[in-house]
Formats: structure tokens, C-alpha cells, sequence
């Protein structure tokens, strides 16, 4: 593919350290980097309707391969104008491969070095996932960021297990690339290796070999301690290609994104914010707050006083409780507002830092925060 039908280009606006901002220039759009990309599992983020999550700040979002795959089906939403349409999104959307999901039914799931054989987990039918199919199944959904399918190890630390995956990957980083039709739509490969240094630098060599429009580090926090995830964000963020975006998948952690941010990492994804939200964990700079418990049942102040969000300047703490408890909808509505907002806002502040020289400042004083804390 030559340089003038590159699917996707990647500017430097400014470095600070590892850290670096700038826009992702997309066939949908430009994305301001470091970002996070909420999730939207079937074509939607939980709780919110796409122009809310456009108000809030999103430039991105991840949908779901695998469970758009399902239900309803690639060809319909191809049928219906693309997930963009069918969702009423215009931004970019990138998509994962659908390996996760299938690899994670364990037994249910055969592995092989052509692809995997997996039972659904809708209607239990028998279903075949190739690197050939992946793309096919992402380029019928419309997205503007595919990611090659790999083999991602739910076994970080066994040494054999990580090997493997890493074999399997690197097997099917080719048939991820030809199997590729649309030349608009960009395609990242994957480094995996669970966390062995000379398994992920291996994985690394073979997948810039390759040649991508990006790069994205796989495999991480799915098992492993917070110290070796640490490690392997450090390791691997300042050796991926400097030219293109790098991706860690599946962090979602305020002080994960900033580790990762030092690193060098450009793009995020994670379902925390959203899934918290739901679930009455919400999001202040000191720690996240249980909103069930009885300590706010009285509470008059908003969810953090540094928050300007619409849920911060119109909603106590005590209200907020009384909706969770008493089982009311806008209870988890208004959970996910504010912690998207919370994610978005800090991506905003990130990108003003490092412009400015800051970001190390910015992290240290986040950081401190944290480890000082606040009762749940």
C-alpha cells in the first residue's frame, strides 16, 4: 500500500519525555491523541446515546467483533449502512478482532494453527474464526481501525503457554494482511508474549517486520500482578515504531493510562468506566467511591467537588445513593456519565500537559493523590 492510500496517518503535535500528543487522522475524522475509547460492545456504549458520549468528549469508540458477529449478524449491519449508521456514530470506530471473546469460552473453544472452533454463547452453535474471517467480518461492520486477529493467552505468566500464543500470532500476521479488501480501512497488529521480555521483543520484531498501520500491545492485565504489568508497559511502549500510533488494549485504570501515557501509548480502551458506573463505583481523583454504602446516605456534596460534569453540578452523593439503592434507572445512568466524563477530562488534561511540558507533574500530582485517598 503506498503512502498517498494510507488508510490513516499519525501527527506529532508535541513529546514530553515518552509521553506525546497529537491527531490521529482517520477516513472518518481526527482523533486527538492520547485517547480513550469508550466501549461500545454491541454497537452501543451502556447507558448513554451516541451524542452524549460525543458531548462528553469521545472521539473513538471500540465495538465488538464477536458480538456483533452474533447478533445481528455482519451481514445485516452491512445490509443496514455499516455499524456507523446502525448506531448513529459518525466518528471513528475501531474494532477488535473477536479473538478475545472466543479464546476466553476456554473449553469451550479449539485452537489450531489455522484458527479457532468455538461454541457461542448465544445459541451454543459450532462457528470457525480465522484471521481471514476476522477481517471480513470487521470490514462488513464498517470499521475504520481492524485489528489483526491473534492469540492472546488467558495464561500471561505460563512461559509455554505465552510461547505458543506468540508462535500462533506471528503465524497469522500475513493472512490478517492479505486477507485485508478495503484499503481505507487501517489495520494494527498485535505484540503478545504474556510477560517475558525476549518473548514480547520477539513478537515485536516479527509484527514491525510485517509492517502495520499501527501497533498494539496485547496480553496485558489479564492475570498478571500490577508490578508486571507496569513492567512490560515500560518495556515495550518507547520500542514500538515511533512513526505510528501505539495502542495498549484493555487498561483502563486512571493511574494505568498515566503509566502507560509515560510510556509512550497513544490510544486506550476499557469497559471500567462504564461498567463501574453501572455497578456504583464512581470516580473521583482520590479513589472510587462505592455510592451503595450508607456513610453517603446523608451526603450533601457532589461526587468530587473538582468535577464539573452535569452529574456533579445537579446530584448529592445522597441522591445518587437513594437511586442505586432503590433500583432506579438513572441511578447506573448517571454512574456512567460522570465516570466517562471523569476518563475523558483526564485524557484532555494528559494532552495540555504534555503541550506544556507538564505531564510529569501531572502525573506525580494525580498518583499522589490516589495513594492519599478517600473512604468508600
Amino acid at each position: 500500500m503506498s503512502d498517498t492510500a494510507a488508510p490513516l496517518s499519525f501527527e506529532f503535535l508535541a513529546t514530553d519525555g515518552h509521553a506525546r500528543t497529537g491527531r490521529l487522522h482517520t477516513r472518518r475524522g481526527t482523533v486527538r491523541t492520547p485517547a480513550f475509547m469508550p466501549v461500545g460492545t454491541a454497537g452501543s456504549v451502556k447507558g448513554l446515546f451516541p451524542w452524549q458520549v460525543e458531548e462528553l468528549g469521545a472521539e473513538i469508540i471500540l465495538a465488538n467483533t464477536y458480538h456483533l458477529h452474533l447478533r445481528p449478524g455482519e451481514q445485516t449491519v452491512r445490509r443496514l449502512g455499516g455499524v456507523h449508521r446502525l448506531a448513529g456514530w459518525e466518528r471513528p470506530i475501531l474494532t477488535d478482532s473477536g479473538g478475545y471473546q472466543v479464546f476466553s469460552h476456554g473449553e469451550r473453544c479449539r485452537l489450531d494453527d489455522d484458527g479457532v472452533t468455538f461454541r457461542d454463547h448465544i445459541e451454543g452453535s459450532e462457528r470457525r474464526l480465522t484471521p481471514e474471517r476476522s477481517i471480513e467480518i470487521q470490514q462488513a461492520l464498517g470499521s475504520d481501525i481492524m485489528m489483526a486477529l491473534d492469540d492472546c493467552t488467558g495464561q500471561p505468566t505460563d512461559r509455554d503457554a505465552a510461547a505458543a500464543a506468540l508462535r500462533r500470532t506471528t503465524l497469522w500476521l500475513p493472512r490478517n494482511k492479505a486477507a485485508r479488501t478495503d484499503a481505507t480501512a487501517a489495520l494494527f497488529g498485535i505484540v503478545q508474549g504474556g510477560v517475558f521480555e525476549d518473548l514480547r521483543r520477539e513478537s515485536l520484531e516479527c509484527t514491525v517486520a510485517e509492517g502495520f498501520d499501527g501497533y498494539a500491545v496485547g496480553g496485558v492485565s489479564v492475570g498478571e500482578g500490577r508490578e508486571e504489568v507496569q513492567r512490560i508497559v515500560a518495556l515495550m511502549g518507547p520500542r514500538l515504531p515511533e512513526a505510528a500510533p501505539r495502542y495498549l488494549m484493555g487498561m483502563g485504570r486512571p493511574e494505568d493510562i498515566l503509566d502507560a501515557v509515560a510510556a509512550g501509548f497513544d490510544m486506550f480502551d476499557c469497559v471500567i468506566p462504564t461498567r463501574h458506573g453501572r455497578n456504583a463505583q464512581v470516580f473521583t481523583r482520590r479513589g472510587i467511591l462505592n455510592m451503595r454504602n450508607a456513610r453517603h446516605k446523608e451526603d450533601p456534596e457532589p461526587i468530587d467537588k473538582a468535577c464539573g460534569c452535569r452529574v456533579c453540578r445537579n446530584f448529592s452523593r445522597a441522591y445518587l445513593r437513594h437511586l442505586y439503592v432503590a433500583g432506579e434507572m438513572l441511578g447506573p445512568l448517571a454512574g456512567t456519565w460522570h465516570n466517562l466524563h471523569f476518563y475523558l477530562e483526564l485524557m484532555e488534561e494528559i494532552r495540555e500537559a504534555i503541550a506544556a511540558g507538564g505531564f510529569a507533574a501531572l502525573r506525580a500530582r494525580r498518583l499522589s493523590w490516589l495513594e492519599e485517598g478517600e473512604q468508600t
